[in-house]
């Protein structure tokens, strides 16, 4: 299986160099990603690297804490999109997930999707399943749904642990077919993507895609789709 089409090629850092994000478009364009995941402040030198490769260029919203004032990520949101992002990772606010502040949350996510469309673009919510119950992913799931998200995320990569086969397969289960699935998190080997792909993804986010794609295709897919919280040596989108 080409993974290749599933992966969006993540370089989240918080000391990301202009030359690292050169590098991470290159191995996007040669190996031809879904797209590549960089800060807000690279997404202009990605478009311009990525000009004609086919390769889509995405960005993070109210990264990652989520907790930022519901207009300010619009206001992100939208100079994203005007600096040539094509993808928006959005985390919700968890916390008002939590608190049961249902209709601001999907208000939130609506402002931002009704945007996307407009400018033919796609966003993705990050749930951040780690920090969730099982009824709060289902309820997080239902509200981006009808808030006409693109897709839902599993993590941000700075929580304390990844995607899981388990939150794909309980996040499919809750959304409508139409509804995409993104897993992130800690996915380094060729058998957690592979088994996260199974469960229902749709992409996946990370930051050594190159990695997944050279290992043995052979490769057994029964093994556990593992997490890593080392979210300082491997934050992924």
């Amino acid at each position: 299986m080409n993974l290749a089409p599933y992966i969006d090629l993540t370089l989240l850092k918080p000391d990301a160099t202009p030359e690292q994000i050169a590098r991470l478009c290159a191995e996007a364009a040669t190996h031809r990603f879904a797209s590549v995941c960089v800060p807000p402040c690279y997404v202009r030198q990605a478009v311009e690297a990525l000009q004609g490769s086919g390769v889509a260029v995405c960005t993070v919203i109210g990264f990652p804490l989520g907790y930022s004032l519901a207009k300010v990520k619009f206001f992100e949101g939208h100079l994203a999109l005007t600096d040539g992002a094509t993808e928006l990772d959005m985390v919700l606010n968890i916390g008002a997930l939590k608190a049961g502040r249902h209709e601001e949350v999907e208000e939130e996510i609506g402002q931002l999707a009704e945007l996307c469309r407009l400018r033919g673009a796609l966003l993705k919510v990050i749930i951040e399943t780690a920090l969730l119950t099982d009824d709060e992913i289902v309820t997080a799931c239902q509200l981006c749904a009808e808030a006409g998200a693109n897709f839902v995320k599993t993590s941000t990569g700075f929580a304390s642990r990844g995607a899981s086969v388990a939150d794909i397969e309980l996040m499919r289960a809750s959304l409508p077919t139409h509804i995409r699935l993104k897993a992130s998190g800690g996915i380094r080997t060729r058998a957690a993507a592979l088994a996260l792909v199974a469960a229902g993804a749709d992409r996946l986010g990370a930051s050594d895609g190159v990695a997944l794609l050279a290992e043995p295709a052979a490769e057994s897919a029964s093994k556990p789709a593992a997490y890593d919280s080392d979210h300082d040596s491997d934050p992924v989108s």
